[in-house]
C-alpha cells in the first residue's frame, strides 16, 4: 500500500471518529459538563487502547527526548479539548466545529516552520480559504450591522483548543515515528488521564456521576472508544505519511460533526455562516492535493 493511500485513510478514519467524538462531545457537555464528558471518555479511551496494545506489538523503551515530549503532548491534547468542550457547551455546535478547522492551519504553520514539510500552491490557497471561511462563521454578523464586532459564543474557546491541537499533532508525529504509533497513541491517553486527575483536584472539578442516567454514561464511554480508534488511526499514519497530508483530512471532521448537529439537532447558522463554514470545508479538502 502506498504511502500517499496510507495517508489518505489514516486521514478518513480520524474524520470520521472524531467527527462523531466532537458532536456527541457537544450534546453531552451541555448535560453533564464539558470537563466529565472528557475525562471518562478518555479513560474508556485508554482501556481500549490497553486492549489495543495488548494484542500488538509495542514498544516500551524510548529516547530521553521522547520521555520530555509525551507529558507534553497529554497536556497539549487535554487543554485543546478542554477548550473545545467549553466551546461546544457554550455556543453553536456547526459554529464552533467550524472554527476549530483552524487546528490545520496551526499544525501546517508548525509543520512548516519546524519540522520543514512544505505546502503547494494548492495548500497555500487553501489555509487563506480556511482563514476566510472561519472569519465568516465565527462572527455575530447582527452585531456587525450595528457597527459593533462580536465573535459568536463558544469561539474564542475552540480558537484556543485549534491552537493547542495544532501544536500536539506535531509532536506526536515526531514521538510516532520514534516508538511507534500504538505506544504513542497509550502513552498519550495514560498521560491525560493521570494529568485530568490531580487537575480536577486543583480546579475543584466534580468527576462523579452518580445521578447521570446510565444510557449517558454508555454514551460517554462509547465516544471515548471511537475516538481513541480515530487517534490510534491518526497515528499510524503518521508513523509512514507526513503531517501535512494527513492531519488536513482529517481535520475535515467538521463535515461529520456540523452534517451530524443540523439533522439532528436542527442547529441553525445564518447565510454568511454557512457560506463560512462550506468555505472552511472546501479549503480542508483542498489541503489533501
Amino acid at each position: 500500500m502506498s504511502t500517499a493511500l496510507v495517508s489518505v485513510l489514516a486521514g478518513l478514519a480520524g474524520m470520521i471518529g472524531w467527527g462523531l467524538y466532537d458532536f456527541l462531545g457537544g450534546v453531552y457537555s451541555k448535560r453533564i459538563g464539558p470537563y466529565r464528558s472528557f475525562f471518562w471518555s478518555q479513560v474508556a479511551g485508554m482501556a481500549s487502547v490497553l486492549v489495543l496494545v495488548f494484542f500488538l506489538d509495542a514498544r516500551l523503551e524510548w529516547p530521553s527526548l521522547v520521555g520530555v515530549l509525551l507529558p507534553i503532548a497529554s497536556v497539549l491534547y487535554s487543554a485543546g479539548y478542554l477548550f473545545f468542550f467549553k466551546g461546544l457547551e457554550k455556543g453553536n455546535i456547526p459554529i464552533v466545529a467550524a472554527t476549530m478547522n483552524l487546528w490545520a492551519v496551526f499544525t501546517m504553520v508548525f509543520a512548516f516552520i519546524f519540522l520543514g514539510q512544505r505546502l503547494t500552491p494548492t495548500q497555500s490557497f487553501a489555509v487563506m480559504l480556511i482563514l476566510s471561511g472561519v472569519t465568516l462563521a465565527s462572527s455575530d454578523w447582527g452585531n456587525v450591522q450595528h457597527r459593533t464586532f462580536r465573535l459568536s459564543s463558544g469561539v474564542k474557546e475552540a480558537i484556543l483548543g485549534a491552537f493547542f491541537f495544532g501544536v500536539f499533532w506535531n509532536i506526536s508525529e515526531v514521538v510516532s515515528e520514534a516508538i511507534g504509533w500504538q505506544t504513542t497513541t497509550l502513552l498519550v491517553k495514560v498521560g491525560i488521564v493521570l494529568f485530568l486527575l490531580p487537575f480536577s483536584l486543583l480546579t475543584q472539578r466534580e468527576l462523579a456521576m452518580p445521578h447521570v442516567p446510565n444510557r449517558t454514561k454508555a454514551i460517554v464511554l462509547t465516544m471515548g472508544v471511537v475516538e481513541a480508534a480515530a487517534v490510534a488511526a491518526v497515528n499510524y499514519g503518521l508513523t509512514i505519511g507526513d503531517a501535512i497530508l494527513i492531519t488536513p483530512i482529517a481535520s475535515a471532521l467538521s463535515i461529520v460533526t456540523i452534517g451530524l448537529a443540523v439533522v439532528c439537532l436542527r442547529e441553525r447558522v445564518t447565510r454568511l455562516q454557512g457560506i463560512g463554514i462550506l468555505a472552511a470545508i472546501a479549503g480542508i479538502i483542498l489541503t489533501a492535493f
